[in-house]
């Protein structure tokens, strides 16, 4: 049985390569290509939608006497310590797998929890199936950026990894408004099972649209398609050495913490935005996921430009690209947190902060890594940058749960917030992180 298992998420065989005029191969080719990267556009999309609609349940949480800020702090860290260690994981099988198999499923298995959370209201439950969600949520990055390598070349890779990682910004903008709607007009609980129920549907689609490997088809990798090779030659390299390779490298440690920085300063703003917006500056749930829904919208622009950017005028180097969008990160939090109180500043800032959220976490948090990794191993250097990008945001759920939590007050028997120092733990991780990537400046393919 176990086997079975095994041998039904493996990556298939490949199969002859087929024959006719170049023509009629690069048809072929294209359809494949061109469905699968759909696929993991609105599928990473849907993915997004089951991990920040508890963004938007927060604050209804909290006011039903469900749960207090602090348990909700350890329901987040529990979550990105289960996806962390699951996409170090997941992301290292991914470079071994049937991608659309392995994507699917766990997406599937996502929504089947999510769904069954809707029914829970004891605090012991839901982090339990909170931990179980992060874990098939780690299912998603790996396979994405595999088939981002599998069926586009190297001249490509910026430019599509950029309008592909759009899709976290679509899931997430979409279940800030669509999530904040369905809790406001039934109750928490349908914040919930609706999106695990639509998402559910969505993933059985992704199984029967998304392809495996090129060569699984018949077809010729896309290296030999494009004609577009590496000057790195790993052929005569098992896959497992060439994993070990990328953890060897310093440089993907630094770029790994660099992005542990701003995953720190990037969830904060997720995941308390909606309560910060609430309790300090008086807005309702829904104005408050309005607000918020427009980082996400922005972050769409930042990230399908980021990649072009730095492809056409950078000589296809991030590093420059990278520090400005590095310190205007830095900056837009710092002013979200302490201009004066106006939604045309806060809408302002979020906008800013979404654009430059949208760029760093596509460079930090994959891209400039896979750009000096070999490419049979890039789900590793997936692996490696995630866990300790969720290293990162479990560490923050804890740290900003605790300092809200502390500095609570009772004001005419109703719980007052303070976010002060964890305003201050935020704004300094994003400065951090900028500072780290300086340190990788020169680094290229091959040292």
């Amino acid at each position: 049985m176990f086997e079975e298992v095994i041998k039904f998420f493996t990556t298939g065989k490949d199969k002859p390569l087929m024959s006719g005029d170049q023509g009629q191969i690069a048809k072929v080719f294209n359809k494949y290509r061109w469905s699968t990267f759909t696929s993991i556009t609105l599928g990473y999309a849907l993915f997004y939608v089951l991990r920040l609609n508890f963004s938007v349940i927060k604050k209804p949480l909290m006011q039903a006497g469900v749960l207090d800020a602090q348990q909700l702090g350890v329901m987040g860290s529990v979550f990105f310590i289960t996806y962390g260690v699951g996409k170090f994981t997941n992301s290292f099988l991914a470079d071994r797998m049937n991608i659309k198999r392995f994507f699917a499923m766990g997406l599937f298995l996502s929504s089947i929890i999510t769904v069954i959370m809707g029914f829970c209201n004891e605090y012991l439950p839901l982090v339990v199936l909170w931990g179980i969600n992060g874990w098939f949520q780690s299912f998603g990055a790996g396979p994405c950026i595999v088939a981002l390598n599998q069926w586009f070349s190297n001249r490509e890779r910026g430019t599509y990894y950029g309008v592909w990682f759009t899709s976290h910004n679509l899931g997430a903008g979409f279940t800030y408004v669509a999530t904040a709607a369905l809790v406001g007009a039934y109750s928490w609980r349908a914040g919930f099972i609706m999106p695990g129920i639509v998402c559910l549907v969505g993933s059985i689609l992704i199984y029967f649209f998304m392809s495996d490997r090129p060569e699984t088809h018949g077809l010729p990798n896309v290296a030999d398609f494009k004609n577009d090779h590496a000057a790195i030659v790993e052929k005569d390299k098992s896959v497992g050495s060439l994993q070990w390779e990328v953890v060897k490298r310093p440089a993907v440690w630094i770029l790994g913490l660099s992005s542990c920085f701003v995953y720190i300063a990037r969830y904060a703003i997720e995941s308390w935005g909606i309560v910060y917006l609430t309790e300090a500056k008086g807005y309702t749930t829904m104005g408050a996921s309005g607000i918020l829904s427009i980082m996400q919208f922005a972050g769409i622009f930042g990230s399908l430009t980021c990649g072009l950017v730095s492809d056409k005028f950078f000589n296809h180097k991030r590093n420059l690209p990278c520090l400005i969008y590095g310190a205007l990160y830095a900056a837009s939090i710092a002013a979200f947190l302490w201009a004066p109180a106006s939604q045309m500043i806060d809408l302002a800032t979020m906008a800013v902060y979404g654009f430059t959220m949208g760029a760093l976490v596509c460079y930090l948090g994959g891209l400039m890594a896979v750009d000096i990794c070999p490419k049979r191993a890039t789900g590793a250097a997936m692996g490696m940058i995630g866990l300790l990008s969720y290293g990162g945001a479990a560490a923050q759920e804890l740290i900003s749960g605790y300092l809200i939590n502390a500095h609570m007050t009772i004001v005419n028997g109703k719980k007052v917030y303070d976010f002060a120092l964890a305003g201050e733990f935020w704004v300094a991780s994003a400065v951090i992180s900028m500072l780290l990537a300086a340190c990788v400046w020169n680094v290229k393919v091959k040292d």
